[in-house]
């Protein structure tokens, strides 16, 4: 299986799927990545650019990741980019990645880049029905990104619903949080939701409500059975 995460920016990917990651890629999987933001211009405290590329790549190290495809596309402004060219820029990292399950921000999301990474992702999940060369997906998932996906406060958009647990373990949450400390200024402390205590959190609350030692969720919108 090849599995590409599609995110805005970096540590979007740690927080919404780092576990997940962590572990497909511990039992053989292959896992890539696709940044839409990766300079994240706009971010608060953010690092010297080589600073945020050290950073980034000792992330992905840590999580096992093959290959990051990294885009300029303008930070907190990406309802600004034609959505052509995001949709493009993700179906040429479907291609050269081979993937055949893609993770990405739930459409809801307070979030305007991630809404945006999700509507151009959902697009880009069909490019098989446009180029023969192109296999169908096998899955399509939103994830859940903590201090944003649950501020979806409007009501007359669907909220993430969560239908697919992944049990990671505790081993793979403590990756994740060391992974997340790579990106300098993401962790926060408690009672931040980016916290290392509502990180496991919310790990151990979504295994045991599926029956799972610690789990991430996911929402399934599109799974393919051969």
């Amino acid at each position: 299986m090849s599995y590409l995460v599609v995110v805005a920016h970096p540590d979007d990917e740690v927080l919404g799927a780092g576990a997940t990651m962590y572990k497909l890629a511990k039992q053989g999987d292959e896992v890539n990545v696709c940044i839409m933001c990766g300079q994240v211009a706009a971010r608060a405290f953010r690092p010297e650019d080589n600073e945020l590329q050290n950073n980034m790549n000792a992330c992905m190290k840590m999580l096992g990741v093959k290959r990051v495809i990294v885009g300029d596309f303008p930070n907190i402004k990406m309802n600004t980019s034609p959505h052509l060219e995001l949709v493009q820029f993700i179906e040429e990292a479907i291609v050269e990645t081979g993937a055949t399950t893609i993770i990405t921000h739930h459409p809801s999301d307070l979030n305007n880049d991630h809404v945006q990474t999700s509507i151009a992702c959902q697009v880009a999940a069909r490019l098989f029905q446009r180029r023969a060369d192109v296999a169908p997906l096998k899955e399509l998932l939103f994830m859940e990104v903590l201090s944003s996906t649950e501020w979806a406060l409007n009501s007359s958009i669907s909220a993430f619903r969560p239908n697919t647990y992944i049990e990671v373990g505790k081993e793979s949450i403590d990756i994740k949080i060391k992974a997340l400390g790579c990106y300098r200024g993401v962790m926060r402390p408690y009672p931040h939701p980016r916290s290392e205590e509502a990180i496991i959190g919310l790990a151990a609350y979504r295994g045991a409500i599926s029956g799972c030692n610690y789990a991430e969720s996911f929402e399934s919108i599109i799974r393919r059975e051969e």
